[in-house]
């Protein structure tokens, strides 16, 4: 939702758009969120989505272009740093945890499963190493006892259309000011696998409560093995 809504909010604020770059739906993916490709479509916006080897061989045409801005939101892959020096006023991420807390891959999921009760979204500069380019702005939700996956996430869209809103009349202006974010020690967060749904009964009931939290549908789900069934 966080790709839709970004873009939303630049067209509103009357940003022009020369083109957005997407990933290529993945295999047998479960595509719960709203399409960046038909979005952009729909608006009338210039939209490609190469392979992710394929990201350097867009350096001429983005300099052609000669973006003030790159906004990524929620793009999948890091972006190399020589794309990124292709905007003149800088780029910048929107990333849905409270940085610098949980840097990297599945915010969401990785905060309910260690049981958090806030998380938000997070408008940051990038720079070579993911999420630590200085922050602009942040916002956040509180995670309910009751929360699923899917309701923080569509909480952090929320807040996250809201930081974007709220920060880009100051970024056009050139009056926003970032500042740095500290580097905390266990803090990026890898790729979760359907594999890491797997309930390990010793662990205590609040632990299995929070994974299954974590990794509800439209996630691959929360399972254990009984002989040969998976339950």
């Amino acid at each position: 939702e966080v790709g839709v809504r970004g873009l939303a909010v630049l067209l509103d604020q009357g940003v022009e758009i020369p083109l957005v770059v997407t990933h290529p739906d993945e295999p047998g993916e479960n595509r719960w969120f709203g399409s960046v490709l038909e979005f952009a479509e729909e608006a009338g916006v210039r939209v490609i989505h190469p392979e992710t080897d394929a990201l350097g061989t867009l350096l001429p045409d983005l300099t052609r272009l000669e973006p003030d801005f790159i906004f990524s939101f929620y793009y999948r892959h890091l972006i190399p740093v020589s794309l990124l020096k292709a905007a003149r006023r800088g780029a910048l991420n929107l990333h849905g945890s409270l940085l610098p807390r949980y840097r990297g891959r599945a915010p969401v999921n990785w905060a309910l499963l260690n049981g958090e009760r806030e998380t938000g979204a997070s408008l940051h500069y990038m720079v070579e190493r993911a999420d630590a380019g200085d922050l602009v702005d942040q916002m956040a939700v509180p995670i309910l006892i009751t929360d699923q996956a899917i309701e923080v996430a569509r909480k952090v869209a929320c807040a996250a259309e809201l930081v974007l809103y709220r920060s880009l009349p100051k970024l056009i202006a050139g009056t926003a000011r970032a500042r740095p974010l500290p580097v905390l020690p266990g803090q990026y967060f890898g790729r979760r696998r359907p594999e890491d749904g797997r309930i390990d009964w010793s662990r205590p009931a609040s632990e299995i409560h929070n994974l299954i939290r974590a990794v509800a549908p439209p996630f691959p789900g929360a399972f254990s093995d009984c002989g040969s069934h998976r339950l």
